[in-house]
Parts: C-alpha cells; structure tokens; sequence
C-alpha cells in the first residue's frame, strides 16, 4: 500500500530531477494532478450529499401514465391523492396491531374521504384512540431502507464507483510517470548523474574553459598578425604551428606564443584558478570518468522510460475505451425492483440520483483530461522512436569550442544528455568541458603550474657526479612551465609523466644537453623539436613497449648518446623504429638494456658511426652475433648478462677494439683469447662474474693489455703467463679460489691496483712489494697471518684492505706509506689501535696532497 506521503511525492516534480523532466512529463504530471482533483471532488459529493431518493410507484399511477388523462390537473390530484394514501398507508403499517391495508382499499378510502372529511376524521380519531404501544417512526425506517437497496439494486455500477475509479487510474498513471526515478537500479544512476551534472554546471572550470576557448582564438589570430615577424630562432613562423610532417608526431596547438625579447604566457586572468576550485575540477573529471564507465555499458533507463511510457499509453487507450460506454448510464432517473412487496406492499419505486447531473459533467471532463494525456504519451512514443536516442554527439559543442576530442557517447549515458536537452542544452555544453582531454590536460596544467613555481623548482635542482645541474622530476601530471625557465639546467629527468609536453620555451634552456625520458612519451611542439634536434647531445629513455618511444627521438641528427632500457623482443624488433637511427649520422654512444635474441639490423646501420656499444640482456641468451663485424669503429663493447657460453669469434673482427666487457655470462673457457693478438688497441678485458676455471698461457699475446678483470669466477691458480704482461696496470682477480700469489707478481713494475679480495691467499710473496706503482691493494676475506714489513715500500699506496685475515698485528712500517690514511686503511679497530701511536698519528692526518688518490 502507498502512503500518503508516498504519493504526494510521486506527483510531485522534485526540484532535484527537474532537468530530466521534459515538458511533456511536466504538462502530464499536472494533468495528472487536476484528474486527481477531479477524483477528490467527485468522491467528496458522494460521501456528502444524499446519494438515491426513492417513491413507491402505485398501479393506477401506472395505469394514468399508460393512458394519460387530457387534464394536467388531474394528474397532479392524483400524485398528491397517492402521496397522501401513501403517507397513511406507511403509518397504518407501522403499527403492529393494525390490520394489513391493500392499495385498493387505501385508494378507495381516498376517494370517499374527498366527500366525507367528517366522517373519515371521526374515523381516524377513533383509531387513533383505539390504538397503543410506542411510536418507532417505521415509516422513515421504511424510505431509509428502500433508497439504500435501490442505490445498489437500481444505480448503474459506474455512476457508484466513478470517482474510485478516476482515483486508481490517475495513481497508476503518476507512478507510471515516476517509475524511472525510483526503480532501484536505475535510481542511483540518475540521482548520481543529477548530481555530477549540476557540479559540472556550477564549477567554475567549465566557465573558464569555455571562456578561455573563445579568449584564445582571438589572441591567436592577433599573435599571427603581429608577432610573427619577431619570433626567435627555434620558433617556427608558419601559418600552422604545430602540426608538422608526418614523420614527427607533435602536439597541435601550442598554448604560448613568443616575442623577440621574452616569452609571454597568454591571458593570465583567465588561467588563474584557485586551488581549491582545481581540486574540485579533478575530482570532477574522475567521477565523470567513472560515471561514464558505469552508465554507457546498459541501456536499461533508456528501456524504463520507453517501457513505462508504453503502459501510459496502453492505459490510456483502455480508459478512453470503457469510460465511453458508461458515459451515457449516468442519468438522473431509474426504476428500481427491490422485492420487499411483503413488507412495505408496494413492489416497484421510481429513484432519483441527485449528483447524476454534476458526475456526468466531471466524467466527460475527465475523459477530455484522459484525451490530451494520451494525445501527450503518442507524441513521446514518436520522440523515443523518432532519433537513436542511445547515442549521443557533441558536434555542436566542438564545433564552439577548442574540445574537439570531445567523445560521443551511447546507452543511458547518451539518453540522460537527450533528456537534459529538453530542459536546456547549455547543461549539456558545460558537461561536455568534462569529457574532455584536452580540457583535462588545461586543467591539470593550471594546477601544476600553480603548485611548481620556479622558486620550488630551483630547490629541486642538484649537482649530479659530473657536477652538472640536474632536475628530477617524478610522477607529475605534466611538465611545469616554469622548468623551461631554468635556463642554467644541464640535465632533465622526466619520469613516469604521461601527459608531458615539451613547449617551444625549451629553446630558452641554452645548457640543456642530457634528457632522461622514463616512461615518459612526451610530446614536444615543432619549434621545441627544432631545438632539441640542434642541442640535444645526450638522451635516456626507458619503456614498457617499444610503441612507447618517441618517434621524433629517431630524427634528432645531432645526437652523440643513445641509451634504452625496456623491451624489445623478437616481435618488436621491427618495430623499434630502429630503422630510423640510420638518421642519427652523429651518434656514438649506443647503449641497449633488453632481452634481444639477436642484435638487430636495424642497430647496425648505424655501426660505421658507433664508437661504444652495450647490451644488457637481462638473461636472455644473445645467439646471433655476426652482424658486430660491421661495427669496424667500435672502440668499447658491452655485452653483459646475454648467457654467452664462449667469447663470440665476431668480436675478434673489431679491430678498433680498446675495452671488451662479458660481465654475467656463462663462459667456462676462453680458449678463444688467442684470436685477441689481432685486437692490437685492446687495452682492457672484462671477463668478471663468469665461470672461468683457468687462464690460457696464451694471454701473454695480447700485448697492450692494461687491465684485467677475472673477479667471481672459478680459477683456482694465477699463471705466470699473466705476469708477463708488461703493460698491466690493473689486475682483478677477486673471489676466486686462489691459494697462492705467484713470485711473477713482481715483474708487473707498472702495475697499480691489484685486488685478490676473498680468495685462500695466507701468505704474502715479498715480490709483491717490487710493485712500487701500487696505489691500491685489496687483500680482504683472505686466510694471511702477517704482512711484511716491505710494504713500506709501496709509497703511493693510497688504499690498503685488510680486513677479514687472520692478523695479529700491522707492521709498524705502514707510517712510512707516505700516502695512506686511516680513511684507506680497511682493518679491524682492535689491529689499528695496537699501533704504536707516532704511527696512528701519522694514519690520522690530513693530506692536502694533490696527486693522493693518483696521477
């Protein structure tokens, strides 16, 4: 059952869906209210006035109407004659000792009392006299009875129950109407819609969005007119800025212009947004987001409504069809039969129904009212059917405005915008803003610019090891405009910033050399590119997918290093644009961080450029390396990590080779090395963190050799084929399993850091201190009892590693190591402390010695 608070708001037009009411809903629910009315007003005048008043029909009476006498006087003697007999005859039954009258004798009492009033009045007198027992009224029981049977026997079913009728039907046509609102799956939707519409109306981001859009248009046509005579180098002058060739993906519109003096940001009054306000706008642009996922994947509102206005109009044609039959059965007259001759003798009596006349009015008001509702539901079936109500498009609104990526929408998302726009289209207008991208992107870049002032970037900026001024910029919504304002920068990272855009204020960064682009595709304007192209030295960029590195990063000609980290499987390969570094003709540093299986063609278009190349495989197994032969330049090679089980006989073509590293892999021999006497710059080799058991004699071939990486490993000897190398200036052959340090050691006069850290070295050859050189000596996690005293013969020693032996004690000639510190003595504090303390004091003083740490 309804309540009544319950129904007076479903017919109520709630302030709050007011914008998806169109007029045909609004006329309806008022028609509805006026056919409520009409109810009311019907059912209060049955249950107010006298429903049915009835008289008894007697014989004769019937008989004068059958044969109607010439005189009206007559008749109206007779009526009242009848009237009077019966009012007597109702008064002679009401008494229970009276005898039973018959009509006839009533009416022939009738007739002789019009000749003999003195003897009918003595006659009455006497019975009156004669008569006893208490007065009961019977014969008003009597009229009461008879008009309450004939209002049921004799009153047509329509004329009674009109009114309710009228009641239920216009209840069912306004929850018809309502239904949408309050269905609970479809209820929430919209009340979430209303709600995120009238946000998106009031924020004062559309109206500076919209305002913004018109503000810029002019001021770009006048910025054409006047300025473009004045720009500066790296602005492109051309009548359509931004869109350059196809070959270079840009972003199309630049949002600042320049003169010749300065940059200027354009309608600063108009970008201003307060804090709070933009936050407001964010979360708008989420909820809109979300709100658009949830809604756009069912069409059942759009169903609902199609749904309930079918019922209407369903109910309507059966209204119309049923109430026009019983138009005509309300009538002021009828003839009512009740059986009840035995008790008042009379069987048949004329009624009257008193309200006939005033319902009948109300019921052809009514079906007028029913008319224009159902005229109303057939021109809302045409509306629903007319237009795919189910898709919706922003046409006119990116046609006004600069949001052309306005998207369209469909389902209940599109038909809740079809409904406001019966209401008013500017709803619309205004909650497209938020459908927007670019307008998203404004936003965000108001917000960003208004929280990264210059002040805040200039704390952010650090010296890097290079000694390079350095910005590090981290999860961002976009690139603040005032970074391009740090004109002193050297070095921009941008990290995890998907929305970055690089303006033509770029071309104000003079000292910018090295970009760092991590996981970061930015967009860079035509004048910015044109910069970069002609300054840009250094680039990193770090990826997910090789789709996601920039295609203009191919085109920079003037850049010397290239490093990529991310993924560039078999599949992409293709992909990787690769091809396009044949334009890169100045590049020389190539350095790919991936899990290639072969080294791409692509690579080596560029080999007769390249002077350093490095692959970090990450463990992905490298098994084609013939094309490495092209790279006749190549001075440095990195294959690190790439499961190699053997040293690739490519390299051995690479005869500008000066440093080979085959860090992390998987070699167990390198018999190979003796192809090395062809390399005749090789200076250094890497072979640290593989599975080498021995070293080949035929190392001694590799005649420039000057440093030499053996550490993790698995060699167990040093033979004396390493120690003939003249040249050798560093030698590491850390954990290792080494048990003993041969005498040659000695011969390596030039050698100056030698590391045999954590190996089973226990004693010291005193030939290791000829080494005069040595600058470092690491002899860490090693099983020595004792260092010599000769090691006061390493006079540039600057850094000495002990700990992790088995000493008792140091020599106290380590003071005589004019160069060595306490900060480059590693040694446990018990063995420093036994020192004799002439020689802690000469380990804990500072040297201001130029050339300590080596010439």
């Amino acid at each position: 059952m309804f309540t009544l608070a319950e129904v007076a708001s479903l017919s109520d037009i709630q302030p709050t869906y007011r914008i998806l009411k169109p007029w045909w809903d609004v006329f309806m629910d008022y028609l509805a209210v006026v056919m409520l009315m009409v109810a009311i007003f019907a059912g209060t005048m049955q249950l107010t006035k006298d429903q049915v008043v009835c008289l008894p029909v007697l014989q004769s009476t019937v008989n004068s109407k059958v044969q109607p006498d010439t005189s009206g006087k007559a008749d109206f003697t007779t009526v009242e004659t009848t009237t009077g007999q019966e009012e007597a005859s109702m008064r002679t039954v009401s008494f229970g000792s009276a005898p039973t009258v018959t009509p006839d004798v009533l009416l022939s009492r009738a007739t002789s009392s019009q000749y003999q009033p003195t003897e009918s009045g003595q006659e009455l007198k006497k019975e009156q006299k004669d008569s006893s027992g208490r007065k009961t009224n019977l014969d008003f029981q009597q009229y009461v009875f008879i008009n309450q049977m004939c209002y049921h026997l004799a009153l047509p079913w329509y004329s009674k129950y009109f009114p309710y009728l009228v009641l239920i039907h216009t209840i069912i046509l306004i929850v018809s109407s309502n239904f949408w609102f309050k269905y609970p799956k479809t209820c929430s939707k919209i009340e979430h819609f209303v709600s995120i519409l009238g946000k998106c109306f009031e924020s004062p981001w559309t109206t500076k969005a919209l305002s913004e859009t018109a503000c810029e248009d002019s001021e770009e046509n006048k910025q054409r007119l006047t300025g473009a005579q004045s720009l500066p180098k790296y602005v492109s002058t051309s009548s359509d800025e931004g869109s350059p060739s196809a070959s270079t993906p840009m972003i199309t519109k630049s949002g600042f212009k320049f003169s010749a003096d300065k940059p200027m940001i354009e309608i600063p009054s108009v970008t201003i947004l307060d804090k709070k306000d933009g936050e407001q706008a964010k979360a708008l642009f989420e909820k809109v987001r979300k709100f658009r996922a949830h809604v756009e994947d069912s069409d059942l509102i759009y169903k609902l409504y199609v749904g309930q206005t079918v019922i209407k109009t369903v109910k309507f044609i059966f209204i119309l069809c049923y109430t026009a039959n019983f138009v005509n059965t309300i009538s002021f007259e009828h003839i009512c039969n009740p059986k009840v001759e035995h008790l008042i003798g009379y069987t048949q009596f004329e009624c009257t129904h008193n309200m006939a006349y005033m319902l009948k009015k109300l019921l052809i008001s009514y079906i007028s009212l029913i008319c224009v509702y159902g005229f109303i539901c057939l021109y809302t079936l045409f509306w629903l059917f007319r237009i795919p109500l189910k898709e919706y498009s922003f046409e006119k609104v990116r046609e006004e405005s600069s949001f052309s990526d306005i998207p369209d929408v469909k389902n209940d998302f599109a038909f809740l915008l079809h409904m406001v726009d019966q209401y008013d289209q500017l709803y619309s207008k205004r909650f497209g803003v938020f459908l927007s991208e670019v307008s998203e992107n404004k936003l965000r870049g108001i917000s960003l610019n208004h929280e990264w002032t210059y002040e805040k970037l200039r704390q952010h900026v650090s010296r890097n090891a290079q000694d390079k001024q350095e910005l590090h910029l981290f999860m961002l919504s976009g690139v603040p405009d005032a970074v391009f304002d740090l004109t002193d920068l050297d070095v921009l990272k941008l990290e995890l910033i998907p929305e970055a855009k690089i303006t033509a204020k770029i071309s104000q960064m003079t000292n910018l050399q090295e970009l760092h682009l991590y996981h970061c595709p930015a967009k860079v304007e035509q004048t910015a590119f044109s910069f970069l192209r002609d300054h840009l030295r250094c680039l990193h960029v770090k990826f997910t997918d090789v789709a996601e590195i920039p295609a203009w990063v191919y085109l920079l000609k003037t850049l010397r290093e290239l490093y990529l980290i991310g993924n560039l499987n078999s599949e992409n390969n293709k992909m990787i644009g690769l091809e396009s570094l044949r334009e890169l003709r100045h590049l020389k540093i190539l350095h790919v961080k991936s899990n290639l299986t072969k080294i791409p063609p692509n690579i080596t278009d560029v080999a007769p450029h390249l002077t350093k190349l490095v692959i970090h495989n990450d463990g992905t197994k490298l098994l084609v390396l013939n094309s490495l032969k092209k790279m006749t330049n190549v001075a440095e090679l990195e294959l690190q990590n790439c499961e190699l089980e053997r040293i690739p006989h490519a390299i051995f073509s690479l005869s500008n080779l000066q440093e080979l590293d085959l860090k992390s892999n998987s070699i167990r021999t390198i018999e190979e090395i003796i192809s090395f006497q062809h390399l005749k710059r090789l200076t250094c080799l890497k072979l640290w963190h593989n599975k080498i058991v021995s070293i080949p004699s035929s190392i001694t071939l590799i005649k420039n050799l000057e440093s030499l990486y053996l550490s993790n490993n698995k060699l167990e000897t040093l033979p004396a084929a390493v120690f003939s190398l003249q040249k050798l200036r560093c030698l590491d052959v850390s954990y290792n399993s080494i048990a003993v340090i041969p005498v040659e050691v000695g011969l390596l006069q030039n050698l100056q850091h030698f590391h045999i850290t954590g190996n089973k070295v226990d004693v010291l050859p005193k030939q290791l201190f000829k080494c005069v050189k040595l600058r470092t000596l690491s002899l860490g996690q090693n099983c020595i009892t004792s260092i010599p005293d000769k090691v006061s013969q390493l006079l540039q020693l600057t850094y000495l590693e002990l700990k992790g032996n088995c000493l008792d004690r140091l020599p106290a000639t380590l003071g005589q190591c004019q160069l060595l510190r306490k900060s480059g003595l590693i040694v446990e504090d018990h063995l420093f402390d036994a020192l004799p303390s002439e020689v802690k004091e000469v380990l804990n003083q500072d040297t201001s010695i130029p050339f300590a740490n080596g010439i």
